[in-house]
């Protein structure tokens, strides 16, 4: 039961270190479009360029996803890239996966743009300004 225990709080712990949220959703847009393209690669290599991009595009998605998890420095760069080419699965990939990998590699991209490394949990920093907020306000002595 220890171990379980050890396994979650080390997860949370690297987690917290890089963003999760957005990596993920990146990478699970990716696999959904790949997921929804049917043709085999005997059709794509005599469709051309065009229907490998049907392909590479998903893929570079689900390799910018891992990198935004696995490499959280360059979230920046990642984030930008995965957002283009998340909207470059528009015409070449049914659509961006019916819309859904679409959505899910741009929200997953503009949250992975999105996070700031050194800032503390919501919850405390909410009770944190509260109490700066009054004993500010209180200092100044202007009425509460």
């Amino acid at each position: 039961m220890s171990e379980r225990a050890g396994f979650r709080s080390a997860f949370r712990r690297w987690r917290a270190d890089r963003p999760f949220w957005g990596g993920l959703l990146l990478a699970l847009g990716g696999a959904e479009i790949l997921l929804t393209m049917k043709a085999s690669m005997k059709v794509v290599l005599h469709v051309g360029m065009q229907g490998l991009a049907g392909y590479l595009l998903p893929a570079l998605m689900v390799l910018l996803g891992l990198l935004i998890l696995f490499n959280p420095a360059q979230r920046l760069f990642y984030s930008i890239t995965g957002v283009l080419v998340a909207l470059g699965t528009w015409p070449t990939s049914n659509l961006g996966g019916f819309f859904a990998g679409l959505l899910l590699g741009v929200v997953g991209s503009s949250l992975a743009f999105g996070w700031l490394p050194d800032q503390e949990p919501r919850g405390r920093r909410r009770r944190g300004r509260k109490g700066v907020a009054v004993t500010g306000a209180q200092q100044a002595g202007e009425p509460a």
